[in-house]
């Protein structure tokens, strides 16, 4: 289990925007696998995911090896019931989020250390209401909140999370714990704690009797499901190009981008509005019919869509079109708040980005369904909206001017085994 995220890549304008057709993505996962395994010397290969259960490089392309979970359960009664040890300095916590200090601590060590892009430009900011959000869905676990402090001083170092989420691998559905926000200090990041993280955060789940995992990070890891391009549209493309997070084209000016990334002021889709409350049970019949759709997707029941989808002020949007004849709810879109901190910049601190959650289109054509997404985005002061290839998304981003980043996101399942490597279309699955 690891960590659940890629850095917020610059967007370069100049990148081809050309996507590999499906056997092109396919071979290109293997072969990246492949050429990870041969660069690595023998001591430096990935010793920890090696002892894990967790699809392995070696086995790729083996046919003969069973879809689904890669160990069985043990008994409870044999899963390890103290912590794993921690270096002599260090000690375990369990993070109360519904605390304010404790809260205040976990957001000032990730807004601090958490994912930067590789220039040291952009870094993850997530509000406090953002993580209560993220970390306490229906039957979350307070266990599986984990903080490592310095003994000493108490001060926190050190925050890895599990929430579990109902998970469908094709025709199964599976409790798994989605693992994220992985973060050590900066001054800590040669103390070998990440792996000791990740075995404890595994054997709180254990002792849930949970044995499987869902997690993504920007690192090619002991093996891929999917690997995913993040895409951007620039809402506020002179606020981009000040700051370094996109360049102005060969022969544009800025005023020509400005004008060529322009959106009409309103949205044009008859009863396209916010989500409410009464349309939890809709948006729930909607989301799991086109969920079916895919490979791997969450499993929603009514409780899960109340917590995801509702809308949150600076968390999550959520917009749908009712039917003004027949008052059905035919389509939806909606997509989080993750600001970005900008590094080093006099003249901005941060970086509003929207990033596309669940979209459903039904009878609203995508193209226009996820325009009017763009506009309300832009109406409430985001700078960009960024999307994976993910799900159906692929059919509408080159139309609508998304350009490819250059960060990929890959997604790995913890102790079950695809017999392919996925698509990013076959995926149904956006992890925060």
């Amino acid at each position: 289990m690891a960590d659940n995220n890629a850095p917020p890549e610059n967007h370069d304008s100049s990148v081809d925007a050309n996507v590999p057709s499906e056997n092109e993505n396919e071979a290109s996962i293997d072969a990246l696998a492949r050429k990870v395994q041969e660069s690595l010397s023998h001591a430096k290969k990935h010793k920890f995911w090696e002892t894990q259960p967790v699809g392995q490089f070696k086995d790729l392309g083996d046919s003969s090896l069973p879809e689904g979970p890669i160990e069985q359960p043990t008994p409870l009664s044999e899963v390890k019931q103290e912590p794993f040890n921690l270096p002599t300095p260090y000690e375990w916590i369990t993070c109360n989020m519904d605390s304010d200090e404790m809260c205040n601590e976990v957001y000032a060590l990730l807004t601090n250390n958490y994912v930067e892009d590789d220039e040291s430009m952009f870094r993850f900011n997530y509000s406090k209401e953002f993580l209560l959000w993220a970390l306490r869905p229906p039957g979350y676990y307070r266990s599986w909140h984990i903080g490592v402090r310095v003994k000493s001083s108490k001060k926190l170092v050190a925050f890895i999370t599990g929430v579990p989420a109902k998970i469908r691998v094709r025709d199964t559905v599976i409790v798994m714990a989605e693992v994220n926000f992985l973060c050590v200090h900066k001054k800590l990041r040669s103390k070998r704690l990440a792996p000791v993280m990740i075995k404890e955060v595994t054997r709180r789940v254990h002792l849930e009797n949970i044995w499987q995992a869902a997690y993504t990070a920007g690192v090619v890891l002991p093996t891929p499901i999917t690997t995913c391009q993040y895409w951007h549209r620039s809402l506020n493309p002179k606020k981009l190009i000040d700051v370094g997070f996109s360049r102005l084209g060969a022969r544009m000016t800025m005023s020509r981008t400005i004008k060529l990334y322009k959106l009409p002021e309103q949205t044009v889709t008859p009863g396209f509005r916010k989500m409410e409350p009464h349309d939890v049970p809709a948006v729930t019949r909607l989301l799991r019919n086109y969920l079916k759709l895919f490979v791997v997707a969450p499993d929603f029941d009514e409780d899960d869509v109340e917590h995801w989808m509702l809308p949150k002020e600076n968390v999550v949007d959520s917009y749908l079109v009712e039917s003004p004849d027949t008052h059905e709810i035919t389509d939806f879109c909606s997509f989080y708040t993750l600001p970005s901190s900008i590094l080093g910049n006099q003249n901005h601190s941060t970086l509003k980005a929207a990033y596309s959650y669940y979209n459903v289109s039904t009878k609203t054509p995508w193209l226009q369904l996820m325009n009017d997404a763009l506009i309300v985005a832009k109406k409430n002061g985001f700078d960009v909206f960024n999307a994976l290839d993910v799900m159906h998304n692929e059919t509408f981003l080159k139309e609508l001017k998304f350009g490819p980043g250059d960060g990929k996101l890959h997604y790995y399942l913890y102790n079950y085994r695809l017999k392919n490597v996925l698509r990013p279309s076959e995926l149904g699955l956006v992890l925060l």
